[in-house]
């Protein structure tokens, strides 16, 4: 993956989003980071509607970090939305929750997600998750985005 690629992080936690911000440095990504708050503005940004209509500003990421307990739409409704979506089926989707429930992983990878990572509870845990991340990342081959959505 391109190193300067953006990574999509989707949370509505603003404690959380602080400290995968500060994760996310610590951990070396050298990939920028877009936030945004709920699956509603999850989807407007892949959509490129709205605000994110600038895909300069807003590149379509080549993988998307998603919380599932949130309001206006959840990570569940994010993923069943992607599932009928053919631009956005190689999107790698990965669930990072507080939740560990059997039946919210379940779900989520029926639902198409890639990935179930539980929020660790400390920030040296959430630093290492992430340098673990960055390397899948780095090391993982995708294939190429659908070309519809490249704006």
């Amino acid at each position: 993956m391109n190193e300067r690629q953006t990574i999509l992080l989707v949370d509505d936690n603003e404690n959380d989003l602080l400290l995968g911000r500060v994760a996310f440095k610590k951990a070396d990504f050298g990939n920028p980071l877009q936030e945004v708050h709920n699956g509603q503005e999850a989807i407007a940004y892949l959509e490129g509607e709205g605000q994110y209509s600038d895909r300069k500003k807003f590149p379509l990421p080549p993988a998307m970090l998603l919380d599932l307990n949130m309001p206006m739409k959840n990570g569940f409704d994010v993923l069943s939305w992607r599932s009928t979506q053919p631009a956005f089926k190689r999107l790698p989707i990965i669930i990072l929750t507080t939740s560990v429930r059997m039946e919210d992983v379940e779900r989520a990878f029926d639902l198409g997600a890639n990935s179930f990572l539980v929020k660790p509870a400390t920030l040296e845990e959430l630093i290492a998750m992430f340098r673990c991340l960055r390397d899948w990342l780095h090391y993982n081959h995708f294939p190429p985005r659908n070309e519809a959505v490249k704006r």
